[in-house]
Protein backbone atom coordinates (compact mmCIF):
# COMPACT_ATOMS: atom_id res chain seq x y z
CA UNK A 1 0.00 0.00 0.00
CA UNK A 2 0.91 3.53 -0.85
CA UNK A 3 -0.18 6.28 1.99
CA UNK A 4 0.64 9.80 1.51
CA UNK A 5 -0.84 12.32 4.39
CA UNK A 6 -0.16 15.81 3.48
CA UNK A 7 2.01 15.34 1.06
CA UNK A 8 2.89 18.50 -0.33
CA UNK A 9 6.40 20.48 -3.20
CA UNK A 10 6.79 23.76 -2.88
CA UNK A 11 9.21 25.53 -5.70
CA UNK A 12 9.93 28.72 -4.56
CA UNK A 13 6.50 30.75 -4.76
CA UNK A 14 4.87 27.62 -7.26
CA UNK A 15 2.95 24.97 -5.07
CA UNK A 16 3.22 21.83 -6.90
CA UNK A 17 1.60 19.68 -4.71
CA UNK A 18 -0.62 20.99 -2.51
CA UNK A 19 -1.70 18.94 1.10
CA UNK A 20 -2.40 15.48 -0.42
CA UNK A 21 -3.55 12.57 1.25
CA UNK A 22 -4.85 9.45 -0.09
CA UNK A 23 -4.00 5.90 -0.13
CA UNK A 24 -3.05 3.16 -3.29
CA UNK A 25 -4.80 -0.11 -2.58
CA UNK A 26 -3.58 -3.24 -3.28
CA UNK A 27 -5.46 -5.72 -5.37
CA UNK A 28 -7.07 -3.00 -7.65
CA UNK A 29 -5.75 -0.95 -10.64
CA UNK A 30 -5.40 3.09 -9.03
CA UNK A 31 -5.36 5.37 -12.13
CA UNK A 32 -3.32 8.38 -11.45
CA UNK A 33 -5.19 11.60 -13.54
CA UNK A 34 -4.76 14.82 -13.76
CA UNK A 35 -4.32 18.13 -16.38
CA UNK A 36 -0.27 18.88 -17.55
CA UNK A 37 0.94 20.25 -14.96
CA UNK A 38 -1.15 18.84 -12.17
CA UNK A 39 1.55 17.34 -9.75
CA UNK A 40 1.68 13.80 -11.09
CA UNK A 41 5.25 13.06 -11.71
CA UNK A 42 6.18 15.32 -8.67
CA UNK A 43 3.65 13.18 -6.33
CA UNK A 44 5.63 9.82 -8.15
CA UNK A 45 9.15 11.22 -7.73
CA UNK A 46 8.10 11.95 -4.12
CA UNK A 47 6.89 8.36 -3.19
CA UNK A 48 9.97 7.44 -4.67
CA UNK A 49 12.45 9.63 -2.88
CA UNK A 50 14.03 11.45 -5.87
CA UNK A 51 12.05 14.63 -4.40
CA UNK A 52 11.56 15.73 -0.93
CA UNK A 53 8.61 17.12 0.00
CA UNK A 54 8.16 20.23 1.37
CA UNK A 55 5.59 19.28 4.31
CA UNK A 56 4.04 15.89 4.43
CA UNK A 57 4.35 12.22 4.38
CA UNK A 58 4.31 9.42 2.59
CA UNK A 59 4.80 5.78 3.15
CA UNK A 60 4.83 2.56 1.06
CA UNK A 61 4.05 -0.55 3.04
CA UNK A 62 4.31 1.61 6.10
CA UNK A 63 8.11 2.92 5.39
CA UNK A 64 9.87 5.36 3.71
CA UNK A 65 11.37 4.95 0.62
CA UNK A 66 14.59 5.67 1.79
CA UNK A 67 14.10 3.33 4.79
CA UNK A 68 13.20 0.27 2.36
CA UNK A 69 16.46 -2.24 2.44
CA UNK A 70 16.80 -3.66 -1.27
CA UNK A 71 13.81 -1.13 -2.51
CA UNK A 72 13.43 -2.64 -6.04
CA UNK A 73 12.14 -5.83 -4.05
CA UNK A 74 9.07 -3.75 -2.40
CA UNK A 75 8.32 -1.02 -5.21
CA UNK A 76 9.02 -1.34 -8.95
CA UNK A 77 8.68 1.72 -10.68
CA UNK A 78 8.83 2.60 -14.16
CA UNK A 79 8.54 6.42 -14.76
CA UNK A 80 10.72 7.23 -18.15
CA UNK A 81 11.71 4.82 -20.75
CA UNK A 82 14.74 7.35 -21.85
CA UNK A 83 16.16 6.58 -18.22
CA UNK A 84 18.59 4.28 -19.23
CA UNK A 85 22.30 4.16 -20.01
CA UNK A 86 22.82 4.15 -23.79
CA UNK A 87 25.55 1.87 -23.63
CA UNK A 88 24.62 -0.85 -21.67
CA UNK A 89 22.53 -3.65 -23.47
CA UNK A 90 19.18 -4.43 -21.86
CA UNK A 91 20.55 -7.82 -20.01
CA UNK A 92 23.26 -5.20 -18.75
CA UNK A 93 21.15 -3.01 -17.47
CA UNK A 94 18.75 -5.53 -15.70
CA UNK A 95 21.86 -7.20 -14.48
CA UNK A 96 23.18 -4.03 -13.18
CA UNK A 97 19.74 -3.47 -11.07
CA UNK A 98 19.45 -6.60 -10.52
CA UNK A 99 23.13 -6.96 -8.43
CA UNK A 100 22.59 -3.82 -6.57
CA UNK A 101 19.51 -5.22 -5.07
CA UNK A 102 20.20 -8.65 -4.04
CA UNK A 103 18.50 -10.36 -7.14
CA UNK A 104 19.30 -13.14 -8.50
CA UNK A 105 20.60 -13.23 -12.05
CA UNK A 106 18.09 -15.46 -13.04
CA UNK A 107 15.42 -13.08 -12.60
CA UNK A 108 17.01 -10.48 -15.67
CA UNK A 109 16.78 -13.75 -18.53
CA UNK A 110 12.67 -14.33 -16.66
CA UNK A 111 11.63 -10.50 -16.76
CA UNK A 112 13.55 -9.97 -20.52
CA UNK A 113 11.01 -12.54 -21.26
CA UNK A 114 7.79 -11.34 -20.45
CA UNK A 115 8.30 -8.23 -21.81
CA UNK A 116 9.53 -9.92 -25.05
CA UNK A 117 13.08 -8.44 -25.60
CA UNK A 118 14.53 -11.89 -24.99
CA UNK A 119 15.81 -11.61 -28.98
CA UNK A 120 17.61 -7.83 -28.05
CA UNK A 121 18.91 -8.72 -25.02
CA UNK A 122 22.21 -7.76 -26.18
CA UNK A 123 21.14 -5.23 -28.15
CA UNK A 124 22.00 -1.50 -26.76
CA UNK A 125 19.87 0.56 -25.56
CA UNK A 126 20.94 3.50 -28.03
CA UNK A 127 19.52 1.48 -30.25
CA UNK A 128 15.62 1.00 -29.25
CA UNK A 129 12.59 2.61 -30.07
CA UNK A 130 10.57 4.34 -27.84
CA UNK A 131 8.02 1.07 -27.45
CA UNK A 132 11.24 -0.73 -26.51
CA UNK A 133 12.61 0.95 -24.41
CA UNK A 134 9.03 1.39 -22.78
CA UNK A 135 9.08 -2.65 -22.02
CA UNK A 136 12.49 -2.47 -21.18
CA UNK A 137 11.29 0.29 -18.17
CA UNK A 138 8.37 -2.32 -17.17
CA UNK A 139 11.09 -5.12 -17.14
CA UNK A 140 13.25 -3.27 -14.29
CA UNK A 141 9.89 -2.65 -12.56
CA UNK A 142 9.44 -5.76 -12.67
CA UNK A 143 13.07 -7.34 -11.58
CA UNK A 144 12.45 -7.55 -8.02
CA UNK A 145 9.10 -8.89 -8.41
CA UNK A 146 7.96 -6.34 -6.23
CA UNK A 147 4.31 -6.14 -4.10
CA UNK A 148 3.92 -2.49 -5.13
CA UNK A 149 4.09 -1.22 -8.72
CA UNK A 150 4.34 2.45 -10.20
CA UNK A 151 3.85 3.33 -13.90
CA UNK A 152 4.04 6.81 -15.63
CA UNK A 153 2.48 6.94 -19.26
CA UNK A 154 3.70 3.12 -19.77
CA UNK A 155 1.68 2.97 -22.96
CA UNK A 156 3.34 5.61 -24.89
CA UNK A 157 5.40 4.51 -28.18
CA UNK A 158 3.89 0.93 -27.89
CA UNK A 159 1.94 -1.10 -30.57
CA UNK A 160 -1.39 -1.97 -30.34
CA UNK A 161 -0.26 -5.21 -29.40
CA UNK A 162 1.94 -4.20 -26.55
CA UNK A 163 -1.04 -1.72 -25.43
CA UNK A 164 -3.25 -4.97 -24.82
CA UNK A 165 -0.21 -6.86 -23.40
CA UNK A 166 0.24 -4.01 -20.50
CA UNK A 167 -3.21 -3.47 -19.94
CA UNK A 168 -3.20 -7.28 -19.33
CA UNK A 169 0.00 -7.22 -17.59
CA UNK A 170 -1.34 -4.46 -15.07
CA UNK A 171 -5.16 -6.37 -14.51
CA UNK A 172 -3.27 -9.81 -13.60
CA UNK A 173 -0.94 -8.21 -11.41
CA UNK A 174 -3.47 -6.41 -9.17
CA UNK A 175 -5.43 -9.44 -9.35
CA UNK A 176 -2.65 -11.51 -7.98
CA UNK A 177 -2.68 -8.73 -4.53
CA UNK A 178 0.01 -6.21 -5.68
CA UNK A 179 -0.33 -2.38 -5.82
CA UNK A 180 -0.67 -1.10 -9.11
CA UNK A 181 -0.66 2.48 -9.43
CA UNK A 182 -0.78 4.63 -13.29
CA UNK A 183 -0.81 7.66 -14.24
CA UNK A 184 -1.56 8.57 -18.09
CA UNK A 185 -3.39 10.71 -20.40
CA UNK A 186 -5.03 8.13 -22.44
CA UNK A 187 -8.08 8.07 -21.26
CA UNK A 188 -9.64 5.60 -23.35
CA UNK A 189 -7.10 2.88 -22.13
CA UNK A 190 -7.00 4.08 -18.51
CA UNK A 191 -10.87 3.35 -18.82
CA UNK A 192 -10.10 -0.05 -20.33
CA UNK A 193 -7.53 -0.47 -17.16
CA UNK A 194 -8.12 1.25 -14.09
CA UNK A 195 -10.66 0.02 -11.18
CA UNK A 196 -10.10 3.22 -8.65
CA UNK A 197 -8.99 7.02 -9.76
CA UNK A 198 -6.91 9.47 -8.12
CA UNK A 199 -7.56 12.94 -9.72
CA UNK A 200 -5.67 15.86 -8.69
CA UNK A 201 -5.50 19.36 -10.27
CA UNK A 202 -3.13 22.33 -9.54
CA UNK A 203 -1.74 19.90 -7.33
CA UNK A 204 -4.70 19.54 -5.19
CA UNK A 205 -7.11 16.34 -4.72
CA UNK A 206 -10.34 16.29 -6.94
CA UNK A 207 -11.42 12.78 -6.67
CA UNK A 208 -10.63 9.42 -4.57
CA UNK A 209 -13.33 7.04 -6.08
CA UNK A 210 -14.42 4.19 -8.27
CA UNK A 211 -14.34 4.36 -11.83
CA UNK A 212 -17.98 3.59 -11.93
CA UNK A 213 -18.42 6.67 -9.39
CA UNK A 214 -16.23 8.89 -11.22
CA UNK A 215 -18.29 8.62 -14.30
CA UNK A 216 -21.39 8.93 -12.80
CA UNK A 217 -20.91 11.86 -10.32
CA UNK A 218 -19.13 14.00 -13.13
CA UNK A 219 -20.55 13.32 -16.72
CA UNK A 220 -24.43 13.34 -18.11
CA UNK A 221 -26.24 10.47 -18.26
CA UNK A 222 -29.18 10.42 -20.53
CA UNK A 223 -31.72 8.64 -22.72
CA UNK A 224 -31.70 8.91 -26.80
CA UNK A 225 -34.84 8.11 -28.14
CA UNK A 226 -35.72 8.49 -32.03
CA UNK A 227 -39.67 7.64 -33.30
CA UNK A 228 -41.70 8.49 -36.18
CA UNK A 229 -44.52 9.46 -34.17
CA UNK A 230 -42.40 12.08 -32.70
CA UNK A 231 -45.59 14.32 -31.13
CA UNK A 232 -47.33 11.64 -30.11
CA UNK A 233 -44.17 10.62 -27.98
CA UNK A 234 -43.96 14.24 -26.72
CA UNK A 235 -47.40 14.48 -25.54
CA UNK A 236 -47.15 10.20 -23.90
CA UNK A 237 -43.88 11.19 -21.91
CA UNK A 238 -45.57 15.09 -20.98
CA UNK A 239 -48.80 12.96 -19.03
CA UNK A 240 -46.22 11.06 -17.53
CA UNK A 241 -44.25 13.94 -16.25
CA UNK A 242 -41.01 13.23 -18.17
CA UNK A 243 -39.40 15.82 -19.89
CA UNK A 244 -38.03 15.54 -23.36
CA UNK A 245 -35.91 17.71 -25.53
CA UNK A 246 -34.77 18.26 -29.21
CA UNK A 247 -30.82 16.53 -29.69
CA UNK A 248 -31.04 18.53 -33.46
CA UNK A 249 -30.92 15.73 -35.82
CA UNK A 250 -34.63 14.66 -34.95
CA UNK A 251 -34.00 12.17 -31.95
CA UNK A 252 -34.85 13.32 -28.07
CA UNK A 253 -33.24 13.08 -25.40
CA UNK A 254 -34.30 12.48 -21.84
CA UNK A 255 -31.88 13.08 -18.87
CA UNK A 256 -31.37 10.04 -16.57
CA UNK A 257 -31.68 6.33 -16.56
CA UNK A 258 -35.39 5.90 -17.66
CA UNK A 259 -34.88 3.34 -20.49
CA UNK A 260 -37.21 1.05 -19.15
CA UNK A 261 -39.83 3.06 -18.17
CA UNK A 262 -39.86 4.63 -21.53
CA UNK A 263 -40.29 1.60 -23.23
CA UNK A 264 -43.00 0.62 -21.06
CA UNK A 265 -44.86 3.84 -22.28
CA UNK A 266 -44.14 3.15 -25.81
CA UNK A 267 -45.41 -0.70 -25.57
CA UNK A 268 -48.52 0.45 -23.66
CA UNK A 269 -50.12 3.12 -26.11
CA UNK A 270 -48.32 1.20 -29.55
CA UNK A 271 -45.77 4.07 -30.42
CA UNK A 272 -43.06 2.48 -32.63
CA UNK A 273 -39.43 3.89 -31.54
CA UNK A 274 -36.22 3.59 -34.35
CA UNK A 275 -34.32 3.56 -31.12
CA UNK A 276 -34.34 3.82 -27.49
CA UNK A 277 -30.54 4.08 -26.17
CA UNK A 278 -28.90 4.57 -22.74
CA UNK A 279 -26.52 7.00 -22.93
CA UNK A 280 -23.24 7.44 -20.62
CA UNK A 281 -20.53 10.11 -20.90
CA UNK A 282 -17.04 8.90 -21.35
CA UNK A 283 -14.15 9.03 -18.99
CA UNK A 284 -12.53 11.62 -20.89
CA UNK A 285 -16.01 13.97 -21.08
CA UNK A 286 -16.19 13.34 -17.49
CA UNK A 287 -12.62 14.40 -16.42
CA UNK A 288 -13.17 17.03 -18.52
CA UNK A 289 -15.70 18.49 -17.03
CA UNK A 290 -14.33 17.32 -13.18
CA UNK A 291 -10.99 19.42 -13.99
CA UNK A 292 -12.17 22.64 -16.28
CA UNK A 293 -11.59 24.88 -14.03
CA UNK A 294 -8.06 23.42 -12.90
CA UNK A 295 -5.93 23.82 -15.92
CA UNK A 296 -2.91 25.20 -16.00
CA UNK A 297 -2.62 25.70 -19.25
CA UNK A 298 -5.01 26.52 -22.16
CA UNK A 299 -5.04 26.15 -25.83
CA UNK A 300 -5.57 29.40 -27.25
CA UNK A 301 -6.44 30.53 -30.75
CA UNK A 302 -4.35 32.37 -32.48
CA UNK A 303 -4.39 34.88 -35.40
CA UNK A 304 -4.76 32.70 -38.51
CA UNK A 305 -7.37 30.19 -36.80
CA UNK A 306 -4.58 27.61 -35.37
CA UNK A 307 -4.95 26.45 -31.97
CA UNK A 308 -1.80 26.89 -29.52
CA UNK A 309 -0.39 25.85 -26.30
CA UNK A 310 0.99 28.67 -24.21
CA UNK A 311 2.93 27.59 -21.15
CA UNK A 312 3.40 30.17 -18.26
CA UNK A 313 5.39 32.41 -18.82
CA UNK A 314 6.43 31.71 -22.90
CA UNK A 315 6.77 34.65 -24.75
CA UNK A 316 5.78 34.61 -28.29
CA UNK A 317 8.11 36.03 -31.46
Amino acid sequence: MIELDGLTKRYGEKVAVDHLTFSVRPGVVTGFLGPNGAGKSTTMRMILGLDHPTAGDVRVDGRRYDRLKDPLTYVGAHLDAKAVHGGRSAYQHLLCLAQSNGIPRSRVAEVLETVGLTAVARMKAKGFSLGMGQRLGIAGALLGDPRILMFDEPVNGLDPEGIHWIRNLMKSLAARGRTVFVSSHLMSEMALTADHLVVIGQGRLLADTSMADFIRTNSRSYVRIRSPQRERLLDVLHQAGITAVAAGDGALEVEGGKTEQIGGLAARYGLVLHELSPRQASLEEAFMRLTAQAMEYHAQTGPAGVRQDWDAGWKGA
